[in-house]
């Protein structure tokens, strides 16, 4: 049984939410972004709230049943308050800035690293070390901050990198004489 799928999913003022079928739709002041729910499950608009339930009990339907709620649950928060992921930059040199539809990224290599603006994704770049990635689409977001991050992980000695900034790095000793 699923803890996450047995709770509805709320819809807050100001989102238009439809379920056509297998189809959950959401509509925002940010825009709109729709899930198809596997055959498995039945999603259902109750008193404001989306219910995710499994039409049998089988294995299948148990392992996607909170999965598809979470899912839903993303949708109406995306379209109503969006998504944002802040990276930081540690590291000598190591920058980073808007150009056109670009962010541009120093991180010691020999080149600059030109990383193209996804469309649906806003980055903004405060200060040279921060980066704010936004946007409606979680799993979206998270990509790319994780393909940013890629760039350089950060490292245990100097802590050198693109971390979260939600994240610890466990910093390693260095070598003794």
């Amino acid at each position: 049984m699923s803890r996450i799928g047995k709770h509805p999913v709320p819809v807050p003022a100001g989102v238009d939410v439809s379920v056509d079928g297998q189809t959950v739709t959401a509509k925002g002041k940010l825009g709109q972004l729709s899930f198809v729910v596997v055959d498995d499950l039945i999603a259902k608009l109750e008193d404001g709230k989306v219910v995710v339930a499994p039409r049998a009990d089988t294995r299948r339907a148990r392992t996607q049943w909170g999965t598809a709620r979470t899912q839903v649950s993303n949708l109406i928060v995306g379209v109503s308050k969006g998504f944002t992921v802040n990276l930081e930059i540690n590291g000598v040199g190591y920058r980073a800035a808007i150009q056109g539809s670009d962010l541009v990224l120093q991180l010691g290599y020999s080149h600059d690293i030109k990383y193209p603006i996804p469309e649906g994704i806003t980055i903004k770049a405060e200060k040279p070390t921060a980066i704010s990635i936004f946007g409606r689409d979680r799993q979206k977001v998270g990509q790319v901050a994780a393909e940013i991050r890629g760039y350089r992980k950060p490292e245990p000695y100097k802590g050198k990198g693109i971390k979260y900034s939600t994240e610890t790095v466990l910093r390693k000793e260095g070598k003794k004489k």
